[in-house]
């Protein structure tokens, strides 16, 4: 699994996007929603 920092810009999704197509299992988390717990 890949966790992908979302920074709200465009390329994050173009990353996930691109990351999707060659399989990968990705989740996506906010920058000012995900705390170390």
């Amino acid at each position: 699994m890949i966790l992908v920092v979302d920074n709200y810009d465009s390329f994050t999704y173009n990353l996930v996007q691109y990351l999707g197509e060659l399989g990968a299992e990705i989740e996506v988390r906010r920058n000012d929603q995900t705390t170390l717990e």
